[in-house]
């Protein structure tokens, strides 16, 4: 950011190229036990590496907000790629042609760029409830949007809301929403939108924030790790093919109750018992549960 530039009395103008360079040298760290670099006034370092690390073990990655510099970058050094830029409609919409541009990069300088490394910010808040999510957060969107994002960030200029509700349905109900302010289903309904916009990436990445109180945040991480991590990686399919088998192919369920039938009847005891306390009916598969109750008297 500029304000950073300014507290490290760094010129914005030259920011981009001492990152470039930067970019290779931290590479290099990465991969290298001693890396000399030539300065910009034409001398020699030399730096020892002292920090042991594990070739391929730690990747590196580029943001990028709606400019090509970022994936330049990546392409480049064959980095993985952030894209902060998809907070908004626009934005989101054209991060197939951003991804495009690390994509030539990468042929252009001999490297490969792969989905798996593309990481995608995104905004949420999230409840139990729409209504409640919207409760929880409106306030403190409000004041984020009003008092940081355009009155800080901006210098004034940008869309100031007048309530909790406007903040709400701007920033998450609206053509230009920026975030997902709701139910758990409704963040997976927006990440498997961006998968089909964008053909596939390695992950979501959720922007901290601060709309909503303490606990109601860590609630929303909380349910974000429970029920959007699982459903969108496929970790439910199995469960979900299981519990299909178990409930419609009921042959094996009705095969199972009368081998526990027959096993009664081949105890005369045991069968005696069944037919004086009127246990005929548990051979219906819908009495399971009592028929194995039969079974260990």
């Amino acid at each position: 950011m500029p304000s950073d530039a300014h507290t490290l009395a760094n010129d914005p103008m030259k920011l981009r190229d001492r990152q470039d360079e930067a970019m290779g040298i931290i590479k290099r760290l990465l991969m290298e036990r001693n890396v000399s670099v030539t300065n910009p006034n034409g001398s020699n370092s030399k730096t020892p590496n002292y920090i042991e690390t594990i070739p391929g073990k730690y990747g590196i990655c580029c943001s990028f907000n709606q400019k090509s510099i970022g994936n330049d970058m990546a392409g480049k050094y064959g980095a993985g790629v952030l894209s902060i830029g998809a907070t908004a409609t626009a934005g989101l919409q054209a991060l197939p042609r951003q991804w495009s541009f690390a994509e030539e990069s990468a042929l252009k300088h001999n490297n490969t760029v792969d989905r798996k490394n593309w990481r995608i910010l995104k905004s949420w808040h999230i409840a139990e409830t729409r209504e409640k999510a919207r409760e929880q957060a409106g306030d403190g969107l409000m004041r984020h949007n009003n008092e940081y994002t355009v009155k800080t960030l901006r210098g004034g200029e940008g869309s100031i809301f007048k309530t909790a509700d406007e903040a709400v349905d701007e920033t998450a109900f609206s053509e230009q929403s920026v975030a997902v302010i709701g139910t758990p289903d409704d963040l997976v309904a927006k990440i498997r939108e961006m998968v089909a916009i964008t053909g596939g990436f390695g992950c979501v990445i959720g922007f901290a924030h601060d709309w909503a109180n303490r606990e109601d945040t860590r609630r929303s991480w909380d349910m974000v790790a429970r029920y959007v991590i699982p459903e969108v990686n496929g970790l439910l399919d199995d469960y979900r093919e299981s519990h299909k088998f178990v409930t419609e192919d009921r042959a094996y369920w009705e095969r199972h109750n009368e081998a526990v039938m027959n096993k009664i009847q081949e105890n005369k005891r045991a069968s005696e018992v069944l037919e004086a306390e009127g246990w005929e009916g548990e051979k219906s598969p819908d009495n399971h549960d009592d028929t194995m109750k039969s079974t260990s008297n």
